[in-house]
């Protein structure tokens, strides 16, 4: 819709997306520089609607944005108490010793939170010193200047016809142009995604590498919960069909995040993680914590794994793009918001120095250097060899090499160097043929839902006369070849049943989508494309 006539409005600096990074970037803009104009617009209904609660938050990116946040009232409340790490196999677990453990995987000093919460917290100190933050505002479109370079974005389309076109009751939305332009979508962001592509901003880096999350809210029995206590596990019952593993956080109010990982990375398409999920709930450690409590909550949302080797150039012209658009997760602590946090900070920093200097519409290389060389990168290059000696060895291996490799980065040496990734994780699936179909025991609605059931625990909606925000590069591809060839995957990789095959049909059940982008991740064919659908759409994760 390039030649729609829109309204625009300007700003210093434009941030998409209040997440983690995207907030501190507007908080320290305006702590650095009180007349900078700063904009931050977010998709989801509301702050935090589209963050998946139910994180182990490490605050030293918070401690250097807001060091006086406890004054403050920040919802950090429950300290890690304790740490916990299992191997299962299906009937027993064997507790993994802590001591052998490098010293970065203590989870001392650290708070389990809800990060929706923590954003509606850090929204509200951006507001105070501010900064304009517009909610249900998708950005589905960047605006380019004459020199090649991002200037803006379009926010705030609504009512589209289904065919994607403009009609008698159609919002065509705004333009937001600013001095620069920054990009915090998340995890695949379809904003960041055009840019990496658009500058070719992935040469010479390893592809990146995904998990799928997947998370439900438990409320239990008071006298099984122990708040403050971080559980992980691995092994069962994914076993060598998958990499991943399991994390139970014991948060308030006899609440615990019951949350599992499966690297997307897997060979066998007949996998269906949502109910390699399920079943974990089943082992006798999980069963009996969880009897006699109650689901309040779903959700699922991909995880950027590649790490330190994965990360692309962060800047082009007018452009910075920030924490998971970049992917700067610390794969074996399971913690990004820390550095998410502190690439907003950095971002911010260089903006306003550029900015001072009238600079505008160029890249903010001295973002760049600060990630790569300041405490983000020192971070992910202790663990830089974690993921991929696990895909090459398997867990056991992984375990032992990996450790003792985190060990010696942490010494400030690696007997491996950096170690690639090999192939995209469309790539890793390999064809039905090779591999046996998995039978999965039916969920018996206590421990175990279906799909549809739990996605209703998402709270998420999307208008169904809008255009699908799922769109196919060629329709023909799923039934013609992910069909035949790979069993077509979609409909077992998705965490909320969005795609099913009938009577030879490819469906898309675009309204029951959570925005996970899993589908534009494993695609064997990359056919999925996903991009923003109108603002307030999608799960509205609740305030706990």
């Amino acid at each position: 819709m390039s030649d729609v006539t829109r309204e625009t409005m300007e700003y210093d600096v434009v941030i998409v997306g209040a997440g983690p990074a995207g907030l501190s970037a507007a908080i320290r803009l305006k702590q650095l520089d009180a007349d900078l104009q700063v904009v931050v617009l977010e998709k989801g209904s509301e702050v935090g609607a589209h963050i998946l609660s139910g994180a182990v938050l490490d605050p030293v990116g918070l401690n250097e944005l807001i060091p006086d946040w406890k004054a403050k009232g920040a919802p950090l409340n429950v300290p890690v108490t304790e740490d916990n790490f299992y191997a299962l196999g299906e009937a027993g677990a064997m507790r993994i010793p802590n001591f052998p453990m490098p010293p970065l995987m203590n989870n001392h000093g650290n708070y389990i939170v809800s990060m929706g919460n923590v954003c509606r917290w850090m929204a509200e100190q951006a507001e105070e010193l501010g900064v304009e933050i517009f909610p249900g505002m998708a950005c589905s479109e960047l605006v380019y200047g004459d020199k090649g370079e991002v200037k803006g974005v379009v926010a705030g389309v609504f009512g589209l016809e289904a065919d994607g076109s403009l009609g008698p009751n159609s919002e065509p939305g705004m333009e937001l142009h600013g001095k620069y332009v920054f990009l915090s979508e998340g995890v695949r962001g379809s904003l960041a995604k055009e840019v990496i592509a658009k500058y070719d901003l992935s040469k010479g880096k390893e592809p990146q590498k995904f998990g799928l999350g997947m998370k439900e809210i438990w409320e239990i029995d008071p006298e099984k919960h122990n708040e403050g206590s971080v559980t992980h596990t691995m092994g069962w019952p994914l076993g060598s069909n998958a990499g991943g593993g399991s994390f139970i956080y014991h948060l308030e109010n006899n609440q615990v995040y019951v949350g599992f990982v499966v690297h997307l990375n897997y060979k066998n398409p007949h996998l269906f993680p949502y109910m390699e999920f399920q079943r974990f709930k089943h082992h006798p450690m999980i069963a009996d914590l969880l009897k006699g409590g109650k689901r309040i909550s779903y959700g699922a949302r991909a995880i950027s794994e590649g790490g330190y080797q994965s990360m692309p150039k962060m800047v082009a012209p007018g452009v910075a793009m920030l924490g998971c658009s970049v992917g700067m997760v610390n794969v074996p602590r399971i913690k990004g918001n820390h550095n998410a946090m502190l690439s907003g900070i950095a971002a911010a920093e260089a903006a306003h120095d550029a900015i001072k200097l009238d600079r505008s519409g160029d890249e903010l290389s001295a973002y760049e250097a600060d990630v790569r060389e300041g405490a983000i990168g020192k971070d992910l290059k202790k663990v830089r060899n974690v993921k991929p000696l696990w895909s090459k060895y398997g867990l056991v291996a992984s375990l032992a090499v990996g450790g003792f490799d985190m060990w010696t980065n942490t010494l400030g040496f690696s007997l491996f160097g950096t170690l690639k990734h090999g192939k995209n994780d469309a790539d890793a699936t390999e064809e039905a043929s090779k591999h046996e179909p998995i039978e999965y025991p039916k969920p018996d609605g206590t421990l175990s839902f279906d799909r549809l059931t739990n996605v209703a625990f998402s709270f998420t909606n999307h208008e169904e006369s809008q255009p699908a925000h799922l769109h196919l590069k060629d329709p023909s591809v799923p039934i013609s070849v992910n069909l035949p060839k790979y069993a077509e995957p979609a409909q077992r990789y998705c965490p909320a049943g969005v795609y099913e095959v009938v009577d030879d049909k490819f469906v898309i059940n675009f309204q029951n989508c959570v925005h996970c982008k899993t589908c534009d991740i494993k695609d064997p064919s990359q056919n999925i494309n996903w991009v923003t659908p109108q603002g307030g759409d999608g799960p509205n994760y609740p305030n706990m």
